[in-house]
């Protein structure tokens, strides 16, 4: 599990903290037994909360998840499109 992969990689380059520690697209190969995936090593957890992408902050549970409702979101962005082109006042 990434879990597990945190632990060890926490071990082989000395990180500070699991925290720090990101691991992301992870693909099985065919017949199983092999993964391969992607992993960034953070110097602290500011550096991390800097560079690190909202969406994989929320996983690391560095960040909250805002909740908005689908609607919402779908509201804004047909209101946004009926002011692109206008004149600013």
């Amino acid at each position: 599990s990434k879990a597990d992969l945190k632990e060890k990689l926490s071990k082989m380059y000395s990180a500070p903290d699991t925290t720090c520690i990101s691991l992301f697209g992870f693909r099985t190969h065919f017949g199983g037994g092999k993964s391969s995936g992607f992993g960034l090593i953070y110097d602290n957890i500011a550096a991390t909360k800097k560079f690190e992408p909202k969406h994989r902050q929320i996983r690391l549970g560095l960040a909250d998840k805002t909740q908005k409702s689908r609607k919402q979101i779908k509201e804004r962005k047909n209101r946004s499109k009926k002011v692109r082109g206008t004149k600013k006042n």
